[in-house]
């Protein structure tokens, strides 16, 4: 149920009302019984707690540990490649785009 704000017209009271969408506004202030107005709220804040909100938190234990992995190992040049003949474009299309810090260029 959502949470109404209401100012008293007479004594300046402020307060809060849950209330279902359906009911119709409070009418009294429940200090003095003057006339009430419902404000315009701002609304509950969205607070993220816990694991699940990142792009990692979701990744299995196997891809962070190959990831980890790639990480540490420095990165391959065309003439330590294993596959030397048979992807020499493609390492060598790789070593292009990456910087000197040996990360992909985007």
């Amino acid at each position: 149920m959502p949470t109404y704000e209401y100012e008293c017209k007479k004594c300046g009271f402020l307060f809060e009302e849950f209330q279902s969408i359906t009911a119709a506004p409070l009418a009294h202030c429940p200090k003095c019984d003057g006339k009430v107005k419902r404000l315009i709220g701002k609304g509950a804040g969205v607070v993220f707690k816990g694991s699940g909100f990142y792009a990692t938190d979701y990744r299995s234990p196997t891809y962070s540990r190959e990831a980890a992995k790639e990480k540490s190992e420095p990165a391959k040049s065309p003439e330590s490649c294993p596959q030397q003949d048979t992807c020499k474009t493609k390492c060598a299309k790789r070593s292009e785009g990456q910087s000197s810090t040996g990360k992909a260029r985007g």
